[in-house]
């Protein structure tokens, strides 16, 4: 089975991005991952920042797994739009 890095998981719990220009000297990575709490509601857990580096984190409380896997989704989708590409086997 081959992998197509354009393509993901119908529903993906935990994402790697990153976006390489050399010509810029850019290197940059950015996680999400869907976690469930304990009161029935998920939380999306974004990290990014430059590849090396600490990064910055950020989470986001959703009412349920699939409100948290949509964002998930949503910013996949722009972060797609300014250069960042999956990375096979990200984790």
């Amino acid at each position: 089975m081959s992998f197509d890095a354009d393509q993901f998981e119908v529903f993906p719990d935990r994402l790697h991005l990153r976006r390489d220009v050399p010509a810029k000297n850019m290197r940059r990575f950015y996680l999400m991952t869907v976690q469930r709490d304990l009161f029935g509601g998920a939380s999306l857990i974004r990290e990014w920042g430059r590849v090396g580096s600490p990064g910055k984190v950020q989470v986001e409380h959703h009412p349920d797994e699939g409100r948290a896997v949509d964002a998930l989704a949503d910013i996949t989708q722009r972060k797609r739009k300014r250069g960042y590409r999956f990375v096979p086997g990200g984790f």
